[in-house]
């Protein structure tokens, strides 16, 4: 396997994981979207089931973005500034000392803005990317 080949498949490889993690997370605050909207008011932000709706069509655009590689940059800086922010406003220092599992999801958190980061520098690659067409 030629290392171009080797470098298709990884880029392939971390655009399905990333739409995936993005589309478990669309799919389950579609299921449950109370759930989310509760989940948004117990970490004391107003409005949480407007909120929860923007934050499901919002990953739902990002697993658009990387399923398809249109807009792929932009889908990953958004990405990556999103994943920190819910690490620091979900899982951040204040949460620690309650649950120590909060200390593992908040490194989680960042490990994936890590990678987003990557992405966003890096972008889709060449192969099975939508190509937006430029007006001249």
């Amino acid at each position: 396997m030629t290392s171009t080949t080797a470098n298709t498949i990884a880029i392939l490889l971390a655009r399905l994981i990333f739409g995936a993690v993005f589309l478990m997370a669309c799919t389950f605050k579609f299921i449950g979207m109370q759930s989310t909207a509760d989940y948004i008011a117990a970490a004391g932000f107003p409005l949480p089931m407007a909120l929860a709706w923007i934050a499901a069509v919002f990953e739902l655009a990002l697993v658009i973005g990387f399923f398809t590689g249109a807009f792929y940059r932009y889908a990953s800086a958004l990405a990556a500034l999103y994943v920190l922010f819910l690490g620091i406003a979900f899982h951040g220092p204040s949460h620690w000392a309650g649950n120590q599992a909060e200390f593992g999801f908040f490194v989680d958190h960042f490990c994936f803005f890590a990678g987003l980061l990557y992405a966003a520098v890096f972008g889709p690659g060449e192969k099975l990317v939508w190509r937006i067409p430029r007006a001249n």
